[in-house]
C-alpha cells in the first residue's frame, strides 16, 4: 500500500489573543497584551493550508479548543454563574484567567506525538497527547486534544490512543515539537529522533536562563507506549545555550523531513558527537545515508534563527524529488537568513530547491511559526479509509471554513473581551458548527 504524510494544521480559534504566557518563548512574551485579530489569524492559517494543498500536499485541519476554559476556572475555585466565574477570575487573578483563556492550542506540533504503523510493534498508528505540564495554560489542553484526535482518527482496527503521561516534573512532554521521524520513504521503517532539554532523574547540564520543558524520561515513555524498539529510537539533548537563546523546543533550531535534517550547528549538546552517532543510527535503521544541512553560527547567528523562526519552517517534498521550505515572512526580512537561503538556492547543492514565504504574523506574534501550526501523521491507504476524511482540506472545505470564520470571528480581541459572556456564546455557536463541518462528534466540554 502507498504511505504518505498528512499535515494537519491547527485552525486558529475565535479566542486568539496575546496573553504572553510562555516564559522562554521570546516572541510570545514580547507581544503580551496587544490587541489581536482572530479573524485575520485564522484566515492567514487557512491560506497557508490552501497553498500547500494547491501544491499537491495532503493537508488536514485540526480544530481549536474552547477558551476560556470555564471548567479549569471552576477547578481553581471560581464559582457562580459563568459570567460571575469569568469576571471574578479576571478581577482577582488575571494571570490565572489569562492561562485559562490562552490561544496556545493552535500550535498543534505540541498537541501529541504519533508513530506510524511501519514502526510500531503492533502495526497500528499510535497517538499520545502531550501533557505540556511545564506551563499551566498548556497543561489543561490534553483532555480536549485526546478527544479531538479520537474524532480525527477513530479508535479501532487502525488507530491506538494513549492517555497523556502523568503530570509530574519528571514526565514533562512537549509532543512532536521535540520529535522528528527520519526515513527513506514514509512507508518504510524509520528512526525516531527524540530531543529533550533535561534528564529529570539523571542530572546533567541544564539551561540557566529559561526552563527545559521536555524530559528524556518522557520521551522514553512515549517510545515505549508506541512499541518502538531500541533500534528505532535515538535520543539527544538540546543544547542548553539554544534554550537560553529562546529555542524553547527543538523545532526552533532543527527541522527534518524524510532523510534530511536541517539544523543549526548549536542545536545539540555535544553536537559533533550527537550528529555522528545519529548518522550511524539512521544508516542502521534505514539502510541509507542521512543528509544533513547544517547552518553555521557565522552564517545565521542563533539569535537570528530564533527571531526569524528559520527552523520552525516546514520542510516538504516536491513532485520532482526536491524539497521546499515553507517559511514565515520574517525569514525574508532577517538579513542573515535571507542571504543564507538565497545562497542555498543559488548553489543548488542541497535538497532544498525552493523557499515559499507566508505571512503568519498573527501566529508569529504569539510565538509560533509554520512548523508549530502543523501535526504530521503518516498513514497508508487502508488507514486513510479508517480516518475521518471530513478533516482533510478540499477546495470546498476551504471555502466553507473561510466563510465560517468571517461569520463567527471578531477582528479585534483583548483579554478583557474574553470575560464577556456574549463572547462565550459566540464562541460556542462557532465551535458547535465546526464540529458538524468536520464530523468530529462531541469533543468540547459544553457538548459532553
Amino acid at each position: 500500500m502507498t504511505s504518505f504524510e498528512i499535515n494537519y494544521d491547527g485552525l486558529v480559534g475565535p479566542s486568539h489573543n496575546y496573553a504572553g504566557l510562555s516564559f522562554g518563548n521570546v516572541a510570545s512574551t514580547s507581544h503580551r497584551a496587544l490587541v489581536s485579530n482572530p479573524r485575520e489569524a485564522a484566515l492567514q492559517g487557512l491560506e497557508k493550508m490552501r497553498a500547500l494543498m494547491d501544491l499537491g500536499f495532503r493537508q488536514g485541519v485540526f480544530a481549536p479548543h474552547e477558551r476560556p476554559d470555564l471548567q479549569a476556572l471552576r477547578r481553581l475555585g471560581f464559582t457562580g454563574s459563568s459570567e460571575e466565574a469569568l469576571r471574578s477570575a479576571l478581577a482577582a487573578k488575571p494571570e490565572l484567567f489569562a492561562a485559562c483563556a490562552s490561544a496556545s492550542s493552535m500550535w498543534v506540533a505540541n498537541a501529541a506525538t504519533t508513530c506510524p504503523s511501519a514502526d510500531s510493534a503492533d502495526g497500528k498508528v499510535h497517538f499520545t497527547p502531550a501533557n505540556l505540564n511545564s506551563k499551566l495554560h498548556r497543561a489543561i489542553e490534553h483532555p480536549t486534544t485526546g478527544r479531538l484526535l479520537k474524532g480525527m482518527f477513530p479508535p479501532g482496527p487502525a488507530f491506538v490512543h494513549h492517555d497523556a503521561l502523568p503530570s509530574s516534573e519528571a514526565m514533562g512532554d512537549e509532543g512532536a515539537a521535540n520529535h522528528t521521524r527520519l526515513c527513506v520513504d514514509h512507508g518504510a521503517p524509520g528512526l525516531h529522533f527524540f530531543v529533550y532539554g533535561r534528564s529529570a532523574l539523571g542530572g546533567g547540564v541544564e539551561p540557566k536562563r529559561f526552563p527545559a520543558r521536555q524530559s528524556r524520561e518522557a520521551a522514553e515513555a512515549v517510545a515505549r507506549l508506541h512499541g518502538l524498539g531500541s533500534d528505532r529510537c535515538f535520543f539527544a539533548q538540546q543544547a542548553p545555550e539554544a534554550i537560553d537563546a529562546g529555542a524553547f523546543h527543538n523545532d526552533v533550531v532543527s527541522v527534518g523531513n524524510r532523510h534530511v535534517l536541517f539544523h543549526h550547528e548549536r542545536a545539540y549538546l555535544d553536537g559533533p558527537t550527537v550528529l555522528r552517532d545519529l548518522e550511524r543510527a539512521f544508516a542502521g535503521a534505514c539502510g541509507a545515508t542521512l543528509v544533513r544541512i547544517e547552518v553555521k553560527e557565522s552564517e545565521v547567528p542563533l539569535a537570528d534563527a530564533v527571531r526569524s523562526y528559520l527552523f520552525n519552517s516546514q520542510l516538504v517534498n516536491r513532485a520532482d524529488g526536491g524539497m521546499a521550505l515553507v517559511a514565515p515572512r520574517e525569514c525574508q526580512e532577517t538579513e542573515s537568513v535571507r542571504a543564507y537561503l538565497g545562497a542555498v538556492l543559488s548553489a543548488g547543492t542541497t535538497p532544498i530547491k525552493e523557499v515559499r514565504y507566508f505571512d503568519l504574523r498573527q501566529s508569529m506574534r504569539n510565538g509560533g511559526g509554520p512548523a508549530c501550526l502543523r501535526f504530521r501523521v503518516v498513514l497508508n491507504d487502508d488507514e486513510l479509509v479508517h480516518s475521518n476524511k471530513k478533516c482533510l482540506l478540499t477546495p470546498e472545505l476551504f471555502d466553507r471554513l473561510c466563510a465560517w470564520v468571517k461569520i463567527h470571528y471578531r477582528d479585534r480581541l483583548s483579554l478583557s473581551d474574553l470575560a464577556d459572556p456574549r463572547f462565550g456564546l459566540e464562541s460556542r455557536r462557532a465551535l458547535d458548527e465546526l464540529t458538524q463541518i468536520l464530523g468530529l462528534g462531541s469533543v468540547y466540554p459544553f457538548q459532553l
